[in-house]
């Protein structure tokens, strides 16, 4: 828990506030400010450019703005985030459940890497998203497999850590098999993290990275959601018959690592914004995780305890927060964790004087809507009920995108081209 303490000064309206907080946090980790610092230098021979995720057109984007000598290769990035390349060709595929694009983006990826010797150089650009567009299955499983794998994964609660374990025994490329397949060449992987503890074998689920987890480990989170497989998974799940490359294995001596942006420092960033508008910021952390309206329900109660109390700061503040949250699907609406979130937030707040928050996916993608979240202020419920919108209805129903979207609260940023996760900020302007 960071606090940062300011002295008094005149203080930004709390609603104008809410969309800086979030500009400034997606600012921070676009890859045109922290990508050239950390290019690696041109090899003797060739330079062949991979990548998934997000982000990844963006940083090849920036990559060949930034580097003078010949390049090759292909990324694949989400639909609708391509940006134009005159010598890194930009793949699109689905996310968050791959598709039949995204499996043959990754084969094309594996073949760029193939025949390469130790003068040339391999930059791997990933950023989250990776996961489900690097889709080539293991041998004896297809796409299909896959897909219901996914599907019933991301609507089972679990965390992307656990989800990203059993992709990784699922695949011909996940947890460190891209960078087995790359050598001798020296392969420099750059990374814009999007998961809880900036760890290299979560983001993308480690393409280029030692997996620590194992088969058993797969099989326990599979049996912990009680998720009901296919029989192809079932059957490779069980035989483990060829485990990912772990710590320590020399056939990634290759790889250099290198992670340019985090969820941190974008808080950082909007810290300083917060600080800047007359608030005392205060960073709860950038590695939150849980179901997003249990996740909401401690920011409220933290947002109650410093409206009533000034603790463990007084108002004019903002508490920051990132992380990733899990929504276990139960109804038929539409929404994602932030927006899930932010509903949480508001039934737990009833409406509380002076608190005003926003919720947003730092992709601009709030699970698999148009949205990146939603805002709430304190008359959130009050003008729901006044439109007839029962929010403890659209919450059990899992549908805060419809919840926001009658009360023309929800953010629409479109892609922001940068990923670092989850974005939360409690404004609290006035003490009760």
């Amino acid at each position: 828990m960071t606090i940062v303490n300011i002295g008094k000064s005149k203080t930004v309206p709390p609603d104008v506030l809410l969309p800086r907080l979030f500009a400034a946090a997606v600012a921070a980790a676009q890859p045109q400010q922290v990508l050239p610092a950390q290019l690696p230098q041109p090899p003797k021979g060739r330079t062949v450019v991979i990548g998934a995720g997000k982000a990844s057109a963006a940083m090849a984007q920036v990559l060949e703005d930034h580097w003078s000598g010949p390049l090759t290769g292909c990324v694949v990035t989400r639909y609708g985030h391509a940006v134009p390349c005159r010598r890194i060709e930009i793949l699109e595929a689905a996310h968050p459940v791959p598709d039949a694009a995204g499996e043959q983006a990754a084969r094309r990826i594996l073949t760029a890497v193939q025949g390469l010797t130790v003068d040339d150089l391999v930059i791997g650009l990933f950023s989250g998203g990776g996961s489900a567009l690097l889709s080539v299955p293991a041998p004896g499983l297809s796409l299909a497999d896959k897909q219901a794998v996914n599907h019933a994964l991301l609507q089972s609660g679990a965390t992307i850590n656990e989800i990203n374990v059993v992709r990784k025994h699922l695949s011909a490329v996940k947890g460190g098999r891209l960078a087995v397949a790359a050598a001798p060449a020296p392969l420099c992987a750059l990374l814009i993290s999007d998961v809880p503890g900036d760890d290299p074998a979560v983001i993308a689920s480690g393409p280029t990275v030692a997996d620590p987890s194992w088969f058993a480990d797969a099989r326990a989170i599979i049996a912990k959601y009680a998720i009901e497989l296919p029989t192809a998974v079932e059957q490779h799940l069980r035989q483990a018959a060829d485990e990912t490359p772990k710590p320590g294995d020399p056939r990634l001596a290759h790889v250099t690592t290198r992670i340019v942006a985090t969820p941190q420092q974008s808080l950082e960033a909007a810290a300083v914004v917060a600080r800047q508008a007359g608030y005392t910021p205060l960073i709860l952390g950038d590695s939150i995780e849980g179901e997003a309206r249990d996740v909401a329900l401690v920011h409220a109660g933290i947002a109650r305890q410093i409206q009533r109390y000034g603790q463990p700061l007084p108002p004019p503040c903002v508490v920051l927060s990132g992380g990733e949250t899990t929504v276990t699907v139960r109804g038929r609406g539409r929404g994602g964790r932030n927006t899930e979130f932010a509903l949480a937030l508001a039934l737990a707040l009833r409406g509380l004087p002076g608190v005003y928050a926003i919720a947003c996916d730092t992709d601009g993608i709030d699970g698999t809507e148009d949205n990146a979240g939603a805002v709430i202020n304190p008359d959130t419920l009050a003008r729901a009920e006044r439109q007839g919108l029962k929010a403890a209805d659209y919450l059990a129903d899992n549908n805060s995108y419809g919840f926001f979207s009658g009360l023309n609260n929800l953010v629409i940023s479109g892609p922001t081209l940068t990923n670092v996760n989850d974005f939360r900020a409690l404004v609290m302007a006035c003490q009760v």
